[in-house]
């Protein structure tokens, strides 16, 4: 436990809308006192930030290396669904990132997942059960349910869902939601079975509507997914029931910016600042009941020190009292972790991805900044890679079965192959590419290693393995941002695709949970009927 100190600075008091130079005493991880002197102070003293829902894993590392990175942000929590590391290895994957999020001193809340496997209409590594799920829900680590993917099932009384939404009621904790573009008497039975929050509104009058029937609703800026643009308007009025999140970040955007990323854009835009201080510091806390100290005597000392108002440059982040980042130096230490994995597949070879596309074909079309896709209807003729129609191919990686493949618009590869293992929400393998011999090569590339991104043309390839889940990296955080980075860059200037997070955007397209056209291990599926197509 930290030993006694003091720091001087303003105060943003939030809750009471003032900013006060004020000397704040610590001692044993909490505030003892907070006296109001008059001084004169450059700097800023605040809580911390919190990603109010966020997946660990698709950063690419575990939880104590998701630390080293957040806290230089000012990020001190995250209210953080294992749901991908479940749908690998179920109840022992929940239990790995309890146990790795233990062994750093940054505060992680984790959910009991609500949908594993996401659907039956594609094949996960493994199922968390109801009486799993309410294991999870009686374990004082656990914090709420995660996101009810599964809203056909909450709206029809699917009598596993609500057995799982039963058991969150009965241990006192929150429900999150995930309902895109659910509107109307549905949206109102989904919302009356108790389910709290929605972070995939991507118009305002969804979120409008889902705020008027008492939802909270998030805002997201992820690597992929970026809805600010199209929600901040909701903060001149609906402060108190919004919250900042990024659902999904890759290690290259996470060391480059968190949340702090949020409130500097909605403080440019000039919304007031203790409004989006609330959205960044508060709402979660008070909404999901977390243990975060909010600058009070006797709260845990979880706060941060800010250079100014105005672009939020942090110069130490505590959380309980310690220092874990101090005038740009990380002060988390590499925590060396343990390999864990379920990968069962051999290399294929490039004629077991054939296809022979209809006379007319429907090709997804993958949308810049969003996880919802178009569905194309293309004549057979004009499925060429020369017209930015690419095959895409995903593999089951749990055991030998055929490919399943599509065609897919706006990657912009104008040679070679990406894949990934990192394909929510089942996590099989998926990649895309110019030709079957480069898919098949980057797929194998990825077997390889038992898990991994990969980007290759011909014999040159980058790759970054990861090895735990075939999700995460046990390398270290910095390390595994550079190798991002660089794989990152060669699939845009070598490969030539167009969009901003190439291998987030690849993740999503057999996120069969999201309308409108996806492809999972077994086809190409209709997220709006709920059902393969043809």
């Amino acid at each position: 436990m930290s030993k006694s100190f003091s720091v001087k600075a303003n105060l943003v008091d939030i809750e009471r809308r003032k900013i006060i130079p004020s000397q704040i005493q610590v001692s044993n991880g909490i505030i003892q006192s907070i006296v109001e002197i008059q001084e004169a102070f450059d700097n800023y003293i605040l809580p911390g930030f919190i990603d109010a829902h966020v997946h660990i894993e698709s950063s690419l590392l575990p939880p104590s290396s998701f630390a080293r990175l957040a806290v230089n942000h000012g990020t001190v929590a995250t209210v953080s669904d294992p749901h991908e590391i479940a749908n690998v290895l179920g109840f022992s994957g929940v239990e790995y990132m309890l146990d790795n999020a233990a062994q750093v001193p940054f505060k992680f809340f984790f959910g009991a997942p609500s949908c594993v496997p996401a659907t039956h209409f594609e094949t996960a590594g493994a199922e968390l059960n109801p009486d799993e799920v309410n294991t999870l829900m009686q374990d004082k680590r656990i914090f709420y349910l995660s996101e009810m993917m599964n809203y056909p099932g909450v709206i029809n009384q699917d009598k596993e869902v609500h057995d799982k939404i039963k058991f969150a009621h009965a241990a006192g904790k929150p429900i999150d939601g995930h309902a895109p573009g659910l509107r109307g008497v549905d949206l109102e039975k989904y919302i009356n079975a108790g389910i709290s929050t929605d972070h995939e509104c991507f118009t305002i009058e969804e979120a409008l509507e889902k705020l008027e029937l008492g939802m909270k609703i998030l805002i997201r800026e992820g690597s992929a997914a970026r809805n600010f643009e199209a929600l901040h308007p909701l903060l001149e009025k609906h402060a108190n029931n919004l919250m900042f999140c990024s659902d999904d970040k890759h290690p290259d955007s996470l060391s480059l910016g968190h949340i702090n990323d949020l409130v500097v854009k909605a403080i440019s835009l000039g919304y007031n600042l203790f409004d989006v201080l609330q959205v960044a510091c508060i709402n979660p806390i008070k909404h999901y009941k977390l243990p975060v100290g909010l600058v009070k005597t006797g709260d845990s000392a979880d706060f941060i020190i800010v250079k100014n108002l105005e672009n939020f440059e942090v110069l130490q982040t505590y959380i309980g009292g310690d220092c874990v980042f101090n005038m740009g130096s990380n002060c988390i230490p590499h925590v060396v972790s343990t390999v864990i994995n379920n990968f069962r597949v051999e290399p294929i070879s490039k004629s077991e991805i054939k296809y022979e596309p209809k006379s007319v074909q429907e090709v997804i079309e993958c949308l810049e900044g969003q996880l919802v896709t178009g569905c194309l209807l293309v004549p057979r003729e004009k499925l060429l890679p020369s017209n930015d129609f690419l095959k895409l191919v995903v593999v089951n990686r749990y055991s030998k079965t055929k490919p399943a493949i599509a065609y897919i618009k706006n990657f912009g590869l104008e040679k070679g192959a990406i894949a990934s293992t990192v394909a929510h929400d089942s996590h099989n393998i998926i990649a895309v590419g110019t030709s079957d011999e480069e898919i098949a090569n980057a797929i194998n590339l990825v077997i390889a290693e038992k898990g991994g991104l990969v980007a290759c043309h011909k014999d040159e390839c980058k790759i970054l393995a990861l090895p735990i889940a075939g999700l995460m990296s046990d390398k270290d955080a910095y390390e595994v941002a550079d190798l991002y980075t660089q794989l990152d860059e060669y699939t845009k200037t070598g490969l030539g695709a167009k969009l901003k997070a190439p291998f987030m955007s690849l993740s999503f397209m057999a996120l069969l949970v999201i309308p409108h056209l996806k492809l999972s291990d077994k086809g190409l599926f209709s997220g709006d009927t709920f059902s393969f197509v043809n």
